[in-house]
């Protein structure tokens, strides 16, 4: 065996010594010497052969993994037995827990305050009934409402609309990415994805293109407090309300100086009273394609009934929130919603830790919870009922 072991030493040296390997070379007196005797005294014939099958396996599938406790999955393991002892307790333990949340979200949610005016106009008793036809422009109507306590502060208005699916896919992808990036090139030539609202009739291009542009809300509202017979305007904060990327990473204005000369030689969308650049002259920050309203707009909403978020009341003293009293609402009603049998609404709220008010989530898990327990007693019953001898 050992002169085996001496031969396939030998096979592999090409150095020229005073010794002979298997073919007749040289092997160098010192170091060959050194190292055939290590390899006769540290490789047992038993782990050459070892060895030699690892490396003939290696060459036969490159791609196996290495052979170690991790990739072979051989680490230590712990599973659990689970026996009645762990899992009825543990059920109930559980169910407690849930229950328990499920408690404290519902109670917070009841302590948001909401209140919601529909001012559609569908019905011939509403106030806005006579704005509701098409034909009418630049409609005005007024809704009064009755507080009984304070509401609450800070307050968020939202406005509302029902059967409205913004999520459908050729209505969301109908605009042009890179002209709200500020790309001037397609201001002239909008994406093909915004027909038919790339265009207008006399063929010239229509800058913000497509139809999700085309169809932003535009319904616009003041809210006034009786005081002693007078109106009183309450002051409505529109700053902040939309996503942070998308007024300064996903939208932007073009690098042009007064802003509308960069929409030269276009259009404003069909059905907008006017142009980007003109959406708010007063603030050069809201104004074009990172207005406010004009972002949480292009934010399409997932469901068909939603609300965005519209102003907010957060000044002098409404601070803490809207005094018990009487007010007035002011609409300017120009979005058209009866003809695809929607319905539109204003929306007062406030919000608590947990947000805005949300029952569903505070009964969901009231239900696990007490589906947990439940189950818990069931299964102690049968296992009181049903159980097996300790020997067996």
């Amino acid at each position: 065996m050992y002169s085996m072991s001496m031969w396939n030493v030998g096979r592999g040296r090409k150095k020229k010594g005073r010794g002979m390997t298997g073919k007749g070379e040289l092997l160098h007196p010192g170091k060959d010497l050194s190292v055939l005797l290590t390899s006769l005294f540290l490789c047992s014939p038993v782990d050459c052969a070892i060895k030699a099958m690892v490396k003939h396996e290696q060459e036969e599938f490159p791609n196996r993994p290495d052979n170690t406790a991790f990739t072979q999955q051989r680490l230590p393991a712990w599973q659990p037995i689970l026996s009645a002892g762990i899992v009825i307790p543990g059920f109930v333990l559980i169910g407690l827990a849930f229950i328990g949340v499920g408690v404290g979200l519902f109670i917070t949610s009841r302590d948001v305050q909401v209140l919601e005016l529909d001012y559609t106009g569908a019905v011939a008793t509403d106030p806005c009934y006579k704005c509701s036809d098409p034909s009418i422009k630049n409609c005005e109507c007024t809704m009064e409402f009755h507080l009984d306590t304070l509401f609450k502060g800070p307050v968020f208005i939202y406005y509302g609309l029902t059967n409205y699916f913004q999520n459908q896919r050729k209505y969301g992808i109908s605009k042009d990415d890179n002209q709200l990036y500020g790309d001037l090139d397609t201001f002239k030539s909008p994406a093909s994805e915004c027909f038919p609202y790339g265009y207008d009739s006399k063929s010239k291009p229509i800058v913000p293109c497509g139809a999700l542009a085309n169809s932003m809300f535009n319904d616009t509202f003041r809210l006034y407090r009786m005081v002693n017979g007078s109106k009183k305007e309450v002051p409505l904060n529109g700053k902040g309300i939309a996503w942070w990327t998308d007024q300064n990473v996903k939208y932007r204005n073009p690098n042009e100086t007064p802003l509308i000369n960069a929409f030269n030689g276009t259009v404003k969308p069909i059905n907008w009273p006017k142009a980007a650049y003109e959406l708010d002259t007063t603030d050069v920050y809201n104004n074009g394609f990172i207005n406010q309203d004009f972002l949480v707009w292009m934010r399409r909403a997932a469901l068909p009934n939603f609300r965005k978020l519209y102003r907010r009341i957060t000044k002098d003293e409404y601070q803490a929130g809207l005094p018990a009293g009487n007010y007035s609402l002011e609409i300017s009603y120009n979005y058209h919603v009866l003809s695809f049998k929607g319905k539109k609404k204003l929306v007062l709220s406030n919000i608590s830790w947990m947000g805005g008010k949300n029952d569903f989530l505070g009964i969901a898990y009231l239900v696990v919870g007490s589906l947990c327990v439940i189950m818990s007693i069931v299964m102690l019953i049968v296992y009181a009922k049903f159980k097996f001898p300790e020997e067996d």
